[in-house]
Formats: C-alpha cells, sequence, structure tokens
C-alpha cells in the first residue's frame, strides 16, 4: 500500500481500538449459537479445555501470522499472498496472487449469507420492539420468514447498506463503529447472563458446563469440534484479518494483540455460553437446536420471564451489533482487495458495488432452506481451503526471516524458534486436518 493509499485507508489510532475492531470481526454467530452448542454436544467442560487450548495455540502463532503478513505487505488479500510467495521467488508472485482470490471470494461468499442472517436477527429486533414477538407463537413465526422468499428485504436493505456506510473512512470508521458495538455487546451478554443465573433450573446448566468429565478428552471428534470453533472464531481464514493487519502502525506487537483478540473473543464465547446453556437447561430445550435457538427458543423463554420485552430488545441489540461487526470486515477484506488490484477505482465506487453484488444475489436466497446450504458450502469447502492456503503461505512458502523479521517489530518480548516451529508443525497441521475433515466428512464448521 502506498503512503497516498495508506493515507486514504487509514490507520487504527490506538491498540485498543485495533482489538476492537477485531474482536468485533471474530464475534459473530459461532460465539452465540455455535459455540454454546458445539460445548453443549461435545462433553460441556471437556470441550471447554480442549477449546482453550486451540485458542491458545490459533491466537499466538495463526492470528498474528496474518496480522504480521498484512502489516508487511501493506494491503489485503490479495497482496499479501503476492509479498509471501514472492519472498520465495519473485517469479511465484502471479501463482500468490492467483491463490489469493480463493479466500477473498470465501469472504465474500460468506458476507452474502451472512447478511441474511443478521436481517433475521434485525427483524427479532423489530418484533421485540414493536412487541409482537411477546405474544407470538415462536416456532410459527420463525416460520413466516425462514421459510418464505423476499421476506426481510427491507431489514436486508438495511444492514447491507448501514454496513458498507461505516466502511466509507476505511480503518478510522471501522475503528470509531467497533469502540461503541463491541463494549455494548459485553455489557449487554454481560446483563442477560446475569438474568439467566435467576432462573429456576439454570444451576443445572453452570454444572454441565463445568463439570470436567474426563473421559470425553478420549473422544477424537470432541477434540476436532474444539479444533474448528476455535480455529473459525478467530476467523484466521486466510483473509479477513490481513487486511486489518494491513492497517496497524509499524511499533503495534501483533502478537501481543493476538493474544488480545483471543481472550476477548473467547470471553464473547463464554458469556454468550452462560446466557444459552442455563437458559435452555431450565426450560428443558435442545442447546444445540442451531439458528432456531436463537428465533424460537430464546424467544419462547424471554416470552415467560418478567421485562421480557426488554430483554428481548436488549439481546438482539447484542446480535445486530456482533453481526455487522463481522460483516465489516468480510466487505473490507474484500474491498480493499479491489481497490489493489484496480487502483483507478475508488473507495465509494467500491462499496456500490459490494453492496449490489451482496443484495443482488443475497435477496434472492433469504429463505433458510437456500442460505443454509449456500453457507455450508462456503464453510465446507471455500473457507477450509482458503484457511489452509494461508497457513501454508505464511509458514511453509513465506521466507522465515521476513515473517520473523515482521513478528518481532514493536514486540516487547520477541518471538523466537519455537514460535516459528509450532507455526509450522503444530498450526499448519492443524489446518489441513480441519481441512480434510470438512472436505471428506461434509462437515461445516
Amino acid at each position: 500500500m502506498s503512503t497516498e493509499r495508506r493515507k486514504k485507508h487509514g490507520q487504527f489510532t490506538s491498540s485498543w481500538g485495533f482489538v476492537l475492531s477485531a474482536v468485533g470481526s471474530a464475534v459473530g454467530m459461532a460465539n452465540v449459537w455455535g459455540f454454546p452448542a458445539k460445548m453443549g454436544s461435545n462433553g460441556g467442560g471437556a470441550f471447554l479445555i480442549a477449546y482453550l487450548l486451540f485458542i491458545l495455540l490459533f491466537g499466538t502463532v495463526g492470528l498474528s501470522a496474518e496480522y504480521a503478513v498484512g502489516r508487511r505487505a501493506h494491503t489485503g488479500t490479495l497482496g499479501s499472498y503476492r509479498m509471501a510467495w514472492a519472498s520465495r521467488k519473485e517469479s511465484l508472485s502471479r501463482a500468490g496472487g492467483v491463490l489469493g482470490w480463493l479466500p477473498l471470494a470465501g469472504s465474500m461468499c460468506i458476507a452474502i449469507g451472512y447478511a441474511v442472517i443478521i436481517a433475521y436477527v434485525l427483524k427479532a429486533f423489530y418484533s421485540s420492539v414493536t412487541g409482537s414477538l411477546m405474544t407470538a407463537d415462536t416456532a410459527a413465526w420463525f416460520d413466516s420468514f425462514s421459510l418464505a422468499d423476499y421476506s426481510v428485504v427491507p431489514f436486508h436493505a438495511i444492514v447491507v447498506v448501514g454496513t458498507l456506510l461505516t466502511l466509507l473512512l476505511g480503518a478510522r470508521s471501522i475503528e470509531k463503529s467497533n469502540k461503541v458495538m463491541m463494549p455494548l455487546f459485553f455489557v449487554i451478554f454481560a446483563v442477560l447472563a446475569v438474568r439467566v443465573a435467576f432462573l429456576p433450573g439454570a444451576a443445572e446448566g453452570y454444572r454441565y458446563m463445568f463439570s470436567f468429565r474426563w473421559e470425553e478428552l478420549l473422544d477424537p471428534m470432541v477434540w476436532i469440534w474444539a479444533m474448528g470453533q476455535a480455529f473459525f472464531s478467530l476467523s484466521i481464514t486466510g483473509s479477513g484479518m490481513i487486511v486489518y493487519g494491513a492497517y496497524l502502525h509499524p511499533e503495534e506487537d501483533v502478537v501481543s494483540l493476538a493474544k488480545q483478540t483471543a481472550l476477548f473473543d473467547t470471553i464473547a464465547a463464554l458469556v454468550a455460553a452462560l446466557v444459552i446453556i442455563p437458559a435452555c437447561f431450565a426450560y428443558g430445550l435442545d442447546v444445540g437446536a442451531g439458528p432456531s435457538l436463537l428465533f424460537v427458543t430464546l424467544p419462547r423463554i424471554l416470552q415467560d420471564i418478567p421485562l421480557g420485552q426488554l430483554f428481548a430488545i436488549i439481546l438482539y441489540t447484542a446480535m445486530v451489533f456482533a453481526g455487522v461487526s463481522s460483516l465489516q470486515n468480510m466487505f473490507e477484506a474484500v474491498g480493499e482487495s479491489l481497490l489493489h488490484k484496480f487502483p483507478k477505482l475508488n473507495r465509494r465506487l467500491v462499496l456500490v458495488i459490494l453492496c449490489v453484488v451482496c443484495l443482488g444475489i443475497g435477496v434472492n436466497m433469504e429463505p433458510i432452506f437456500k442460505w443454509g446450504p449456500w453457507m455450508d458450502i462456503v464453510s465446507i469447502y471455500i473457507i477450509p481451503i482458503g484457511a489452509t492456503l494461508g497457513a501454508a503461505s505464511w509458514f511453509w512458502v513465506m521466507r522465515r526471516w521476513e515473517l520473523m523479521e515482521e513478528i518481532n517489530r514493536g514486540a516487547k518480548r520477541p518471538a523466537g524458534g519455537l514460535w516459528y516451529s509450532v507455526g509450522r508443525y503444530v498450526y499448519v497441521p492443524c489446518a489441513v486436518i480441519l481441512c480434510c475433515v470438512a472436505l471428506f466428512l461434509k462437515v461445516a464448521f
């Protein structure tokens, strides 16, 4: 990224602003319904142990590598892959640039489907404000728009256009919006967790979460699910986090920032679990219900408790914030790469193009039976392959000294050979394993 383009895109003005923006990207549906569901169906505390180990590994090595690569390339996905492959041999830069299109396509494809989900959330927020959700049969209410074509178009448009408007100023507007959205997200879910704690039967949910059934750790699938949840919860997809790294100041410690991102992402997942799992135990409901957990199960619970409408508004406000902050990252990854590839384009035009593409495709798959398979295809094929390409590019293709130089730029405690070896011989094989599981077992993490 040239000096002129760096001025146009801006930089994050503070470490805290960067961390909140990165956490905003990482925190999303994977935390709110994915983590509690996987934790609930994979041994509770045993899953949590495995998950925390993988979060530590992926946060320290994988996420920091993506931040560092983006910062070294001074640009996002396409330019970073070109840089990484050119470091090995200049003639390989074109190959790297071509490979970079796959994880970039993954970001756009996941954004198209993700925008539909957030449109559902915004509809739930609206129904909470009007009070209609508090008297409805939640299953019938959910079916009324999740099974119908063009059922959430106004909410869909608000989500996409609103998110893109927050990207007009690049890093500066991303940072400003996340400084508001993410603290509110944590406060809101903390309030909900306190309320749920007073539900009769909630204690059973806590016992389930924090009882460590060690025999569950002998089940390889517990480790696989924990690995997948940790990997993709941190958005280490070989695309999105790279562009945030490109907006980092050279004096920032990328390993420290990656650890902070992983910490707050984990807190978000645990707080969500402290809301979802005890509430499900209190009402005898299935904690692994997926999307219906957010749109059928929780509204049913909220209907039965005092001030339920207020708590419904609070819940869906938090979910809108989490969704928009994740969508920001997906759009920014694609938009920045297009500006890098086609420098004559201006930022506003690129954002308009993204809006047209996202809505043009997305409005035609608003029913869950359309966006569900779309998201499965992206999650099973495109994202795992893209993430593996990224991991291999940083630790097996890119010159070691170039990666280490950038990792240690601004570092308070420089990383050494152990960090690199863990990345090369542990992190990359983990990415390959997840990719193989996804492709051959058709698992959408």
